[in-house]
Parts: C-alpha cells; sequence; structure tokens
C-alpha cells in the first residue's frame, strides 16, 4: 500500500460546515478577536491577511507564540463555502511554468486575484521541515472584508494550547504533546479545485 503523503495537499481541521484556520496577532488585537467572535476595528481590511490551516506551521511562524507581535493565536472557524471561495478565486503567489502559459499571464491573474496561495514546508513537532507542503492562503480586497464580515463562525484563543504542548516538546514528552495537536485531516476538495494552485511535484 502507497503510504507517501502527496507533495501539495490541504490538511486542516474541519467539520461537514467548517474549516479552522490560524493566525498570530499582538494581544492587542487577538484578545478581543477571541473575546468578541470578530476583529476589532482596528483590524485593517485593506491589508492582506495570511490565514493557515496547519497548527505546526502557525507555530513556525509565530515560535510558538512567543515572537513580537505574534502573542496571540487565534484559532478562527470559518465556513467551508467561503474557504472554498477563496481558494477559486486564488492566484499562486510565484510564477509557476507548469500553471501558467507564461509569467505575463501569471502577473495579470496574480493582480486580479482577491487571494492568493503559497506551499510551504510542513512542520514536525520540533518544527523542523518535512517533506510535504502546508498551505497559506493569503487574502486581500473582497477576500479579505469577505473573511472578517460573512465567514468567520468562531474564534478561538489558542495560545494557552501553543505553550501547552511547546512546553512538553522541550520536556522530551512527544507523545503527550502531540495528543494535544489538533487534529488534522486531508481536506475533501471538490474535483478541480486546486488545479490552479497545484505546482510540479518538484515545486
Amino acid at each position: 500500500m502507497n503510504t507517501e503523503i502527496p507533495r501539495h495537499r490541504i490538511r486542516a481541521r474541519y467539520t461537514d460546515t467548517t474549516v479552522t484556520v490560524y493566525q498570530a496577532y499582538s494581544p492587542r488585537l487577538g484578545l478581543p478577536a477571541a473575546r468578541d467572535g470578530r476583529f476589532p476595528a482596528e483590524w485593517k481590511r485593506g491589508r492582506m491577511t495570511w490565514i493557515k490551516p496547519s497548527f505546526l506551521w502557525m507555530m513556525y511562524r509565530c515560535g510558538w507564540a512567543r515572537k513580537e507581535g505574534q502573542e496571540t493565536v487565534l484559532a478562527v472557524e470559518i465556513t467551508r463555502e467561503g474557504f472554498e471561495w477563496a481558494l477559486r478565486h486564488a492566484c499562486l503567489s510565484h510564477y509557476k511554468a507548469t500553471v501558467h502559459a507564461d509569467r505575463d499571464a501569471w502577473k495579470r491573474a496574480l493582480a486580479a486575484a482577491p487571494a492568493r496561495v503559497q506551499w510551504d514546508p510542513e512542520r514536525d513537532l520540533h518544527l523542523r521541515p518535512l517533506d510535504h507542503r502546508s498551505l497559506q492562503l493569503g487574502l486581500a480586497g473582497e477576500a479579505s472584508t469577505r473573511y472578517a464580515d460573512e465567514w468567520i463562525v468562531s474564534i478561538t484563543d489558542a495560545t494557552p494550547t501553543a505553550h501547552r504542548i511547546h512546553d512538553l516538546v522541550r520536556g522530551g514528552e512527544e507523545e503527550a504533546a502531540a495528543a494535544l495537536l489538533p487534529a488534522e485531516r486531508p481536506y475533501p476538495e471538490a474535483p478541480g479545485l486546486l488545479d490552479h494552485l497545484r505546482p510540479g511535484a518538484m515545486a
């Protein structure tokens, strides 16, 4: 039986109607968002915001919620309908000859797209890179506004969980740490959903 993990596949915590993504903010933005279930007025809809279905990739990015300005990790539950809308309207953030007709075509698609995708190495409990990739989804313009105003179902402060897992990893208790990780599974893609977002196998 082939147990090889596909190089480009979304893994996420999801239900029949929602998918959980992660972001890290300063407490000034993150704590009010978790308290109220929506982003505060200071959150800028005009800026690109990156959402990440992988908890461990978020931990790599924010240093287990200890990097300056990223001390509050949010688990944001959004509608699958919204998530998939963003994917359908996204463009790869970097030119790939296996996907785009030419570099100019990619530039036009990127300029018109309200969302962009990049694939970065997934991480293990020690935040070391793995061979398969993790999806990062950037939202801007219409996508960012829809995210903040329409797609969010709940926002939870995941910082205590991040700190607890990190403490266990540092203490050598990897099994206990792994047991606290969110249950991320391969996301059930509709046919063709990611065809325009999957680079070649060696990318």
